[in-house]
């Protein structure tokens, strides 16, 4: 068998000119030149036997040094939800004009990807195989990785501390990550239910990939960024609380943040949450400050 995160084919991607567009409008001069300068690939790897599509971003900065990594994890379901070369880099090539080389599976079972999607089943073994994957680069510091999950992404990135501490820091944004406690007629536990085959299972899979119940489980060296939107339809900010307790009851390092009036992919917030993200980022990943502090202390 191949080893898993083995690189089987990468061929480089145009950038789409309406994304160029939108970013020329949105960011600074020095912002738009870096990420007009992102290249990005389009590529397969394995991963237990399968053969998984994904995305590679590399800077523009030269890499004389071997750079930190960014494993994004995508939201959305079925293909609907895969990553495009317009997504790729909305969101894979955005983190790589910060300095990241980013790495973003499209999972098991979508975009051409062999296997079948099991919605924070089994993929969560195609991101973690990604990481194997950014080890195998010569220009990769893979003592410095960290990982972002958006929506059901989020969820599996917390299922993914609870297997291995090589990340340095972690954000979710907008994730389901309650689903034992979501309501059954809510819109996140039925797009759940539908990969899961025999109503007797559903409780015991739910459980599997709700993280707000078993925070003990997580790996404690990896701060976690908490961002949803107060107005988020499809995954109620409760599931943001209810990690955010957790954390905090656990004293797992963490920080929460709720934008008001916003939607589940934070439309109007992206440049505040953006900030925060690479900050986070940056203070852990890059620069590999201490951890935060837990529990109670100072006046």
């Amino acid at each position: 068998m191949i080893a898993n995160g083995t690189l089987l084919d990468s061929r480089l991607i145009p950038i789409p000119s309406n994304i160029l567009s939108i970013a020329k409008r949105s960011m600074s001069k020095d912002d738009f030149q870096k990420y007009s300068q992102v290249q990005l690939h389009a590529i397969t790897y394995s991963s237990n036997g399968l053969k998984i599509n994904g995305f590679l971003a590399l800077p523009a900065a030269p890499q004389e040094e071997k750079l930190p990594c960014i494993v994004f994890n995508r939201g959305g379901t079925g293909e609907r939800g895969a990553l495009n070369s317009e997504s790729a880099f909305a969101y894979a090539g955005l983190y790589a004009s910060w300095g990241y080389v980013v790495v973003a599976s499209n999972y098991r079972g979508t975009a051409k990807s062999e296997g079948t999607e099991e919605w924070g089943g089994s993929d969560v073994i195609d991101s973690l195989n990604s990481v194997e994957l950014l080890k195998t680069l010569p220009y990769v510091d893979s003592s410095r990785i960290g990982i972002i999950g958006g929506s059901r992404g989020g969820m599996m990135a917390m299922q993914m501390l609870t297997r291995t501490d090589i990340f340095k820091a972690a954000v979710t944004v907008g994730a389901p990550t309650a689903l034992h406690v979501a309501p059954k007629n809510s819109y996140i536990y039925k797009t759940f239910a539908k990969f899961i085959h025999g109503q007797s299972s559903l409780g015991v899979e739910a459980l599997k990939r709700s993280p707000a119940a078993w925070p003990d489980k997580l790996c404690k060296k990896t701060p976690v960024l908490i961002l949803h939107g107060s107005g988020d339809k499809r995954v109620e900010p409760d599931h943001a609380f209810s990690l955010g307790l957790a954390l905090q009851n656990s004293l797992h390092p963490y920080k929460l943040i709720i934008y008001e009036d916003a939607d589940h992919i934070l439309a109007g917030r992206r440049n505040e949450s953006n900030a925060e993200i690479r900050l986070w980022m940056d203070k852990y990943v890059m620069r590999g400050e201490p951890i935060p502090q837990v529990g109670p202390h100072g006046a």
